[in-house]
């Protein structure tokens, strides 16, 4: 490939010592400018993409493949009938009914306001990964009885609970403590002159402390059996939503568009596990390139230096234009000069900038120099997750290539202005 006399002559000036330091130091100046715009958006990109990995990694602990939700109202009229019927379908390993609603837990004097969920517990530990988030238990098979609200003669099992470790924070409640749990009536009328009378309230034996380092799951969540869960919310068979496990080997979008087709019914909003989490992907994409803005304009502000340094270039070569011109060379060839000047600084500096970029990720992906602040015991990774998404060098490469083209045009008709009328 024959290389333009115009570019040689660029390259040429680019290498070339200086009439005056002044130009030469603004030239040093441009190029680290663009390296260290670009370096710097390589590698937020790469840390929002570290961070949106660790999400992807955690939402598999008490996130189910699939979550089977009404298109309308908050409960199925029969949740235990549609678990079934989704439990039927080829893909689906198990499928539990759930009821999430709020509710008031009380404990040794201190209350605090949590998120009730009825489930069968050990379907829900076989569709999560509950079970291994346990941080604190009873031993396998204690229980405690209590006295039968329809026969006081006949002890019954306390109803058990799980409570995550957000809740056993507020309250002081540990495995073996009972906690008070009142929900409000869904039926009848509010006693004005007895307000208790308006909330039904049952005790449970917590079981198990656990955590998953979600806050959406650590923060106030109760986890009692369903049966307990219905009967303080004033539920027979309803659920508010079916957690279902696919089969070894399904993945979670195959198993979603495999209970659409087996539902094939549009009361249903069927989520896999990424569109559970949408709203906290989304989030992190919008931050993602809100701060990608950002640090485009400040590349953007960085190529101004490149238009002042190559236009006090063209003063400069202003006799070295001149011959140029005596020798022959077209007034186009000797405007090429500068505006491949312009290419070859935007490009070192991009080019640079990636690298460095590039190197700094793959250096913190293996040795985690920099580390987030916060206590150790409670952080879910130690230091800046940084995962390289080599679309991203595309993405960064189309700002430089249009800052080479727009500097190249203006540099280039600053230089033909400098010849004068030809």
């Amino acid at each position: 490939m024959k290389i333009p006399l115009s570019a040689r002559i660029a390259w040429r000036y680019l290498r070339a010592k200086k009439s005056h330091s002044a130009v030469g130091a603004i030239s040093v100046v441009s190029i680290c400018g663009i390296a260290v715009a670009t370096a710097a958006i390589i590698c937020v990109l790469s840390v929002f993409n570290g961070f949106k990995s660790v999400i992807a990694d955690r939402i598999d602990t008490l996130t189910p493949d699939v979550m089977v939700t009404p298109a309308t109202g908050k409960v199925f009229a029969d949740g235990d009938s549609l678990a079934e019927v989704i439990a039927r379908i080829p893909e689906v390993e198990k499928a539990v009914p759930t009821i999430l609603e709020n509710a008031l837990a009380i404990y040794n004097g201190r209350e605090t306001p949590v998120s009730l969920k009825g489930t069968d517990r050990e379907g829900y530990a076989a569709v999560t990964s509950l079970n291994s988030l346990l941080i604190d238990k009873l031993p396998s098979g204690a229980t405690e009885m209590r006295a039968s609200y329809d026969d006081e003669e006949e002890a019954v099992p306390m109803p058990q609970s799980v409570i995550a470790v957000g809740t056993s924070s507020r309250l002081g409640a540990n495995p073996g403590s009972h906690i008070l749990l009142f929900t409000p009536r869904r039926e009848g009328r509010v006693n004005l002159a007895n307000p208790a009378a308006s909330f039904l309230r049952d005790s449970v034996l917590v079981t198990a402390v656990y955590r998953s380092n979600q806050s959406e799951f650590d923060d106030n969540r109760v986890i009692v059996d369903i049966d307990v869960a219905r009967d303080l919310l004033q539920y027979d068979l309803e659920a508010s939503a079916i957690e279902v496990k696919g089969k070894p080997g399904i993945e979670p979008e195959r198993l979603a568009d495999a209970i659409r087709t087996g539902l094939a019914s549009g009361k249903y909003i069927v989520k896999d596990r990424l569109r559970q989490q949408e709203m906290n992907f989304r989030m992190i994409s919008i931050e993602k390139w809100v701060t990608f803005l950002l640090l485009f304009f400040i590349l953007v502000i960085a190529s101004f230096n490149i238009i002042s340094s190559l236009s006090m270039l063209v003063i400069e070569k202003q006799k070295s234009m001149s011959t140029l011109k005596a020798l022959g060379m077209s007034r186009r060839g000797i405007v090429g000069v500068f505006r491949w000047e312009s290419v070859f600084v935007t490009f070192i500096g991009g080019v640079a900038g990636l690298v460095l970029g590039l190197g700094l990720c793959l250096l913190q992906q293996r040795y985690g120099f920099i580390h987030l602040q916060g206590d150790p015991q409670t952080l879910v990774v130690q230091s800046y997750p940084v995962v390289v998404d080599y679309t991203d060098i595309l993405i960064t490469a189309v700002p430089l290539i249009a800052i080479a083209a727009v500097t190249s045009l203006i540099t280039g008709g600053f230089a033909g202005s400098r010849l004068g009328k030809w």
